[in-house]
Formats: C-alpha cells, sequence, structure tokens
C-alpha cells in the first residue's frame, strides 16, 4: 500500500490591496475504502475560520472568507495518504445484460448528472464516428478501455494552449491539451455510448515512472460499469487508475472539483502561483510549480465590482 506526502500550495498576490475574499477550496483527499487520510493539515493567510460541509456529490468542501484589505492570500495544504490496490471487473456477465443495464441505470438518481451530454458543435461529429466504430461484442469495460486509449493516440499532451474556459468543440478542434481537457472529452464520449462517467480531481504520484501529469494537480474519470461500480480511467497516460491517484473530488466537470476558487472586491491585476511536491516513501519528492499572469481588468470593470478569480487559473495538468 503506497504512502504519500502531498504538499500544496496556491498563492494570490496583488498588485494592489482587495478585499471581501470569498472562497471555496476542495483540496480535502476523499476518505474511504481505497484511500486512508493519515494526516492533514490546512493553513489559509490571517487563519480565517473555514466552514466544513459536503456538498452533493459527497466532496468535502471548506469555504471561508477574507473581509480586511490583503495583497496576498496562500492556501497550504499537508497531506498524508495511504491507497489500496482494486480487483478490476471480472467481466464475465454477458455483454448483453450489462449494455442492458446501463439501459437502465439512465432512471437512478446518483447517475443522471453523469449521462447527461453537453450540446456543443461537433457533437454530432462525435457521435457518428463512436456510433460507426462501436464493436457490438464489445462490453461496457472493454468499450470503455478502447475510448479512454483513443483519447490518448488522438491528442496531443501539450500545457499552455487551453484553459478552464476552453469548451469541448475547443479540445476536438486542437486535438490537444492537459488532463483536464482529455478528462472532459473521454467523459463525454462515455456518456454518448451511455456510460455514466464522472470528472475525478487529485494527484497522480507514479515515482519516477514518467506519468504526464506526475507531481501536479491531475483530473482523470470514472465510468460506471454494470456489477462493479467506478472504474478509474486516466486517458493522459493510458492507463486503468489504481493505488497511484490520489482523489481529492468527484463531479459532472471541473467546475463541479475546482480545487480553489471564488471572489473578491477589486481591480487589481493578480499572479498565481501554485506548486505541489509529492514525497515518497523511499525519500525520492517530485515538485510541480506553475505561475499564471491575469490580463489587467477594463477600465469598465469599477472597484465596487466582484470579479470571478482562481477557478480560472488553477488549471489540472
Amino acid at each position: 500500500m503506497p504512502r504519500f506526502k502531498i504538499h500544496h500550495i496556491t498563492k494570490y498576490t496583488y498588485d494592489a490591496p482587495v478585499r471581501d475574499s470569498a472562497n471555496q477550496i476542495i483540496l480535502f483527499p476523499i476518505k474511504d475504502e481505497f484511500q486512508e487520510v493519515l494526516k492533514f493539515d490546512l493553513n489559509i493567510t490571517g487563519e480565517p475560520s473555514v466552514d466544513i460541509y459536503k456538498d452533493y456529490y459527497g466532496n468535502e468542501v471548506g469555504s471561508f472568507t477574507s473581509l480586511e484589505l490583503h495583497k496576498e492570500l496562500t492556501v497550504e495544504t499537508m497531506s498524508e495518504v495511504v491507497t489500496k490496490q482494486r480487483q478490476l471487473p471480472e467481466d464475465s456477465a454477458p455483454k448483453e445484460n450489462q449494455w442492458e443495464q446501463l439501459l437502465q441505470v439512465k432512471n437512478k438518481v446518483t447517475l443522471i448528472d453523469f449521462l447527461k451530454v453537453e450540446q456543443f458543435d461537433a457533437l454530432e461529429e462525435i457521435t457518428n464516428l463512436l456510433m460507426n466504430a462501436k464493436n457490438q461484442e464489445e462490453t461496457p469495460f472493454i468499450a470503455a478501455q478502447r475510448l479512454n486509449e483513443y483519447v490518448y493516440n488522438n491528442f496531443l499532451y501539450i500545457k499552455g494552449i487551453t484553459n478552464v474556459e476552453t469548451t469541448l468543440n475547443e479540445i476536438w478542434q486542437l486535438k490537444a491539451g492537459v488532463c483536464q481537457d482529455f478528462a472532459h472529452m473521454l467523459s463525454a464520449m462515455l456518456r454518448i455510448i451511455h456510460i455514466p462517467s464522472r470528472y475525478v480531481s487529485g494527484y497522480v504520484c507514479p515515482n519516477k515512472t514518467g506519468m504526464r501529469g506526475e507531481g501536479a494537480t491531475h483530473a482523470w474519470v470514472e465510468a460506471y460499469l454494470p456489477f462493479y461500480g467506478w472504474l478509474g480511467l486516466d486517458p493522459t497516460n493510458n492507463v486503468i487508475v489504481n493505488d497511484l491517484h490520489v482523489r481529492l473530488a468527484v463531479g459532472r466537470n471541473f467546475t463541479d472539483c475546482s480545487p480553489v476558487k471564488g471572489t473578491y472586491k477589486g481591480t487589481s491585476q493578480q499572479v498565481l502561483e501554485v506548486g505541489v511536491t509529492v514525497g515518497y516513501e523511499d525519500g525520492y519528492t517530485k515538485e510541480d510549480f506553475n505561475t499564471t499572469l491575469t490580463p489587467q481588468p477594463r477600465k469598465a470593470e469599477t472597484q465596487n465590482s466582484y470579479r470571478k478569480f482562481m477557478e480560472m487559473q488553477q488549471q489540472q495538468q
């Protein structure tokens, strides 16, 4: 059972004081039979009171407000997590029975959100591609793996050409992006063929194996399989998720799982710095650091206006 020590820092620096900063964080590692949280520490500039609650999808969420004028805001977490191996699906049930089960789950309230396909320009093109290529001899498990491999093989992993607002249509046209884009595309494809899928945020911790996204915030997909449950698929690395991925949250898409987001009052320019360090049991550490400059706001944005921030910048790699 691997044990990981994860240090995650999100820092905002403003060129003039801002105030009334209301924020939401989803940085608490999931606790369940496959993931044990041995230690978790949270430090925030000014030590505000943090209200912690569970959201609709069962994620642990924290909210806090910084009312006083400030030029910096840092959110820092330190986690120690043990992950556990999962058994793969036996996939022994007749394929017809499995697809029939999937047609019936559309009536389950807990899965409805994970079957809704977003409307976008390339939807018909992708649907036709999937329907023409669909192998009637495949089980849902094999079909999900095939689509995971398709995204891996047909989309280039390139940092900096997309952001959290990049649409599915743009990702399809670019045929490139980072883990967040790969996860959104795979999720859409799975839903088109009636396999419920959900977005997962967290970290990938493979220890010098060369996997994309190592030591950074990461995203992948979980597909719901009949007679099994949720199976993790990482299209960025073309692997089935097991004990090298640490989960923070699940949802319909990135918006439901954004690690840090909020609003503040002020119109100053901001710099976002995100650093993640993963420590392994053998003493090796892997670090990832990103800096983003937010463009200067337009003059029409007055000092009394509220602007969205944070979630627009902390893209998962």
